[in-house]
């Protein structure tokens, strides 16, 4: 019934009045602690481009690639792909259903869902309406999606399965901002009033007029927020980190072509989605930069760090890549288990390749041209592995989100494959310094994306200082905390990162450790922990996870884990070690097969061996004061539903100290 709507509509006119009339001139701040705040943009010579809203971003990119696949999805068990320009109609009918419900100005949509079709159309209908986008990792309990709901004032939640449901049908009454909960991807088991599913939700916006939301389109400036990336909350409470329109299509724009990520016309990238959409990495890779540069994402199932990523790789074949560095890892673990059941001479052949390939990529050789034995190894052996893995047609793989540890970069390397290093915090929109092709030192997460800075405070005697970041990436601030952004932006606009680093005199860009990670021993001498830890672990390829202890105490000990097979279904550690701890076993002399046996009986041949390389270690270290004086073998590897990791495998180091305070304590009792 078209012609008995009405122009701007109730729900519009509030949107209408919250919209602010500032740009980006009026803003005299660099932050602001208010969701509906304006800040001044860092414009300068080196990056003097013209601010741009996302949905400015997306008419450009429709202009373009309207015709191209976005995205591709499985359902039923084949692929089903949609084009840039319906990706663009179904967020703008999804924007009107929001309006409908009665999305504010300033308020948010909260998706607490895997990575789909549904969350990209959803995250850009919110912005659209005039909201910011906020996810919530799918791993939070109840306590933790209350928080964030209710800190980002949401207005509505979007959940893709029964099981999230269920945390909000538990905390709704605590969130006096909601107003309605949709879901995408399970069906509804029971009726509830306002909660939709996605067809009646998307059926919602046919009675808000194409006027109304291009006036709230429009009032819409690049210097306002709208997107919120929640903060893990490994020290205190999550903080929301506001991020403008300008933050996410500059970014989008440049950090992405520094990793020589290339726009459609030229070649259309293919990626694979499947970190959560939480984190800022995904977020800017997978969604906005999609957008920007016309690619198209296929989507993952759920399982995909469960071991069901490769299946997804080999259909989708990227032609880009990325992972956090426990990903990588995983990936290393499993080539080197199929190896090590191989038969002799596939063993040999793939020793010889790896040798090969690392000894050439060490060299340094930018040549395009490759000696005959390289391109025999990658002839009989490399391009096998890299087809098995889904990556036959992929140019460029990142990684980010945490320092590579060097044994995954020289594995990687042996297959020929660079591993190239992203770069930033969710403050910096996601990589603030990147790596790729023409940009590459090994052990360096790059340089400064161009038109953005890095500058070291307080730098010490070997060179190592604070690392801090300005530049169109950095964010507005956190939301309702502004002391807290006090303590992160200088009074010149500066963004202190709290990691060390090194700039070498190429303006490489080198992490060297967190200012709040390093150990501060009773005698009051400093000491990083991650090059202690890989030492110990590059030493004894059985162990999965090492940390140093040592804050306020008289001397170094270190918490380790074994190597273990996961669960497929939860990817929990089980107890059975995996064929590469078990090949170390037997090397040592031990036949165990089994965590809890090694552990418990103290298992004589393996406790030896560790002492041993931990010993090795030792002897290389600096100063005493940098020596592990003692040890303990845990009975179950690190996990996130053990709660020793945070959602992108980063290690909770005090989470970690808690919930081992009797073994610490034991190493220090006499």
């Amino acid at each position: 019934m078209e012609g008995h709507k009405t122009s701007n509509s109730p729900e519009v006119q509030d949107v209408l009045k919250e919209s602010g009339t500032g740009d980006e001139d009026a803003a005299a701040s660099l932050w602001t602690a208010s969701a509906n705040g304006l800040v001044k943009l860092r414009i300068d010579a080196t990056c003097s481009q013209k601010p741009i809203t996302v949905h400015d971003m997306f008419l450009e990119s429709l202009e373009k690639y309207g015709s191209l696949n976005a995205m591709a999805s499985r359902k039923d068990g084949r692929w089903e792909k949609i084009t840039f320009l319906e990706y663009y109609n179904l967020s703008r009918k999804a924007a009107k259903s929001f309006l409908k419900l009665g999305l504010e100005r300033f308020h948010a949509v909260a998706i607490l869902g895997f990575n789909s079709a549904e969350w990209f159309i959803l995250a850009v209908g919110t912005i659209f309406a005039g909201g910011i986008v906020t996810g919530i990792y799918t791993t939070n309990s109840p306590e933790a999606c209350q928080y964030i709901a209710h800190d980002c004032r949401a207005n509505i939640i979007v959940v893709d399965n029964q099981k999230q449901l269920d945390k909000i049908m538990q905390i709704w009454h605590q969130l006096p901002h909601l107003k309605a909960v949709v879901m995408y991807r399970d069906p509804m088991s029971e009726k509830h009033p306002n909660l939709y599913a996605m067809d009646e939700f998307m059926a919602l916006g046919n009675q808000v007029l194409d006027e109304d939301l291009d006036a709230i389109i429009h009032s819409q400036k690049p210097n306002q927020c709208c997107v919120l990336i929640y903060t893990s909350g490994t020290t205190g409470k999550p903080k929301g980190a506001m991020l403008s329109h300008d933050n996410i299509t500059w970014t989008s724009a440049h950090a992405s072509r520094a990793g020589n990520m290339q726009p459609a016309e030229i070649q259309q990238e293919t990626i694979v989605s499947y970190l959560p959409l939480s984190h800022i990495a995904a977020q800017i890779y997978d969604l906005w930069t999609g957008i920007k540069w016309g690619e198209q994402v296929y989507f993952a199932e759920p399982d995909a760090l469960k071991g069901g990523l490769v299946d997804i790789l080999k259909e989708a074949l990227p032609t880009s890549h990325m992972g956090v560095p426990r990903v990588w890892e995983k990936i290393m673990e499993k080539i080197k288990e199929i190896s090590s059941q191989s038969g002799f001479l596939k063993k040999k052949m793939l020793s010889w390749a790896m040798s090969v390939s690392l000894e050439r990529n060490l060299s340094g050789s930018n040549s395009d041209l490759k000696p005959f034995r390289m391109r025999l190894a990658d002839y009989l052996v490399l391009a096998k592995i890299r087809q098995a893995l889904g990556f036959s047609q992929c140019q460029k793989h990142f990684s980010g989100a945490a320092p590579l540890p060097a044994e995954v970069m020289r594995f990687f390397l042996g297959l020929n494959i660079p591993l190239y290093e992203a770069y930033g915090m969710s403050e910096t929109t996601g990589p603030h310094c990147m790596s790729g092709p023409y940009v590459y030192q090994r052990h360096s997460c790059g340089k400064a994306v161009p038109g953005c800075k890095v500058k070291l405070v307080n730098v010490d005697t070997e060179g190592n200082g604070e690392i801090c970041f300005w530049g169109r990436t950095v964010f507005m601030g956190y939301l309702n905390m502004e002391n807290k952004i006090k303590e992160a932006i200088d009074e010149d606009g500066w963004l202190h990162s709290g990691d060390l680093g090194k700039i070498d005199r190429d303006d490489f860009i080198y992490v060297t450790g967190r200012i709040k990670e390093i150990l501060i021993t009773a005698g009051g001498e400093n000491v990083p922990p991650v090059p202690i830890e890989d030492a110990v672990k590059k030493e004894l390829p059985l162990l999965s996870n090492t940390m140093l202890i040592g804050d306020r105490k008289k001397f170094l000990s270190m918490l380790l884990t074994l190597k273990c097979v996961l669960d497929p279904d939860t990817s929990e550690p089980t107890d059975r070690l995996t064929q590469e701890a078990r090949d170390f076993c037997e090397k040592v002399g031990s036949r165990a097969t089994k965590v809890s046996k090694i552990v418990r009986k103290r298992d004589p041949a393996v406790y030896r061996a560790i002492q041993e390389g931990i010993d090795r270690v030792n002897e290389r270290a600096v100063a005493n004061v940098q020596r592990v004086q003692k040890w303990a073998v845990l009975e179950k590897d690190f996990s996130i539903v053990g709660g020793e990791f945070g959602p992108t495998m980063k290690l909770r180091r005090q989470a970690v100290i808690e919930k081992y305070r009797d073994e610490i304590e034991a190493f220090y009792k006499d």
